[in-house]
């Protein structure tokens, strides 16, 4: 049992245990736990036959959440030259396969994201955003360890080269979530007051544009705004679920919303929540979420590595803004987009490269001793 490790034991899983940060490893551990819930609960017209597709679906699920928490564990496990090394790796690889699906991608909806494989398709830019991440923040701090290096450049420099290969694919939510992320690394590099303004200046004239240019940006703002019953049928529906699953919610596997949504173990997988489990639980996975960010920002108030602080600052703030991005979409509170639950929604692309995410973060965040900082 893990508990009984001692504080004097110097093995690897020892030293892990007693500097990895336990509350965040506990509130992960309650995400996928809920995750296996709602792989259960969100399969429409569920059936026990191996040939059912929504039997495999619900398989496939359940084995990336287990294969995730395995690989979320053994990352966490790394030293901070480690991470550094594994992020560059993954970096490199999954820029390319982003790259790949220009060319050779499978085509969903007019996107090209996804690459086919035996048995399920890949979306390599699930990946790469953790790598991205902490190649951003090690470029940037880089650049205060060694005077004359250009690391703010290189690191803007590689954002640009990423941001254009998700926009061709296109991929706006993505870029979206990428452009926030480096935002919040330079914020925390102590970035002029100008340059943030400037900076957010740039993203509404990048919206303003996004809505006046890109049709499905348009059609989507325009719903939010003007919904109606045959044009934001989606939205409506989710929103109609929390209603129905009122406090205590309707009892598992007696939600309807899962029937009619052909997004709902994915994209709106938090209303099926709500209509199955009801308001109570959608809080509880709220606190979840919150509880993972707030620790990690606290705990980041004492690091004096900046490195550490840039990399999993930028992974805490692109998990939390993914999950309010996708829990205000199902709620109508936000224009609905295609961003997953991390650990929840459907996808084993999603939860492989949460898992990566989270990983990091969680070998970053770990109590150091001062020759332990590379």
């Amino acid at each position: 049992m893990m508990p009984a490790l001692s504080r004097a034991d110097t093995s690897i899983l020892g030293r892990w245990w007693w500097s990895v940060d336990r509350v965040t490893l506990l509130a992960l551990a309650a995400l996928i736990a809920i995750g296996y819930v709602l792989a259960l609960a969100a399969m429409p017209g569920m059936t026990m036959r191996f040939s059912s597709p929504d039997t495999q679906a619900m398989i496939r699920q359940i084995l990336f959440l287990a294969l995730g928490g395995g690989v979320m564990l053994a990352l966490s496990m790394l030293s901070l030259r480690q991470v550094k090394l594994a992020a560059l790796g993954l970096g490199i690889l999954f820029f390319l396969l982003t790259a790949f699906t220009l060319v050779h991608g499978v085509e969903v909806d007019g996107a090209h994201r996804w690459i086919s494989l035996p048995g399920f398709t890949l979306q390599p830019s699930e990946l790469l955003r953790p790598g991205f991440i902490v190649i951003s923040a090690w470029l940037i701090a880089e650049s205060r360890r060694t005077p004359g290096f250009p690391g703010k450049r290189a690191a803007l420099g590689v954002f640009l080269l990423v941001a254009f290969v998700l926009r061709a694919q296109p991929d706006i939510g993505m870029t979206f979530l990428f452009t926030l992320v480096v935002f919040v690394q330079f914020y925390l590099d102590g970035i002029d007051l100008k340059w943030v303004w400037l900076a957010a200046l740039a993203v509404v004239v990048a919206s303003l544009a996004a809505f006046l240019f890109i049709s499905h940006v348009h059609s989507r703002v325009m719903l939010f705004l003007h919904p109606t019953k045959n044009s934001a049928y989606q939205a409506l529906t989710a929103l109609s679920a929390f209603g129905n699953g009122g406090l205590f919610g309707r009892g598992p596997g007696e939600g309807q919303v899962k029937q009619y949504l052909p997004d709902a173990r994915a994209d709106f997988v938090f209303a099926v929540a709500g209509e199955e489990f009801g308001l109570l639980f959608c809080a509880f996975i709220i606190l979840v979420f919150a509880c993972i960010v707030v620790r990690a920002m606290l705990r980041l108030l004492q690091e004096r590595d900046p490195f550490v602080l840039l990399a999993a600052g930028g992974l805490v703030a692109g998990f939390g803004l993914q999950a309010f991005v996708n829990m205000a979409s199902s709620m109508s509170l936000i224009p609905t987009k295609g961003m997953t639950l991390p650990f929840i929604s459907y996808g084993g692309s999603s939860i492989l490269g949460m898992s990566v995410q989270m990983g990091f973060l969680l070998a970053l965040t770990r109590k150091r001793h001062q020759g332990e900082l590379l």
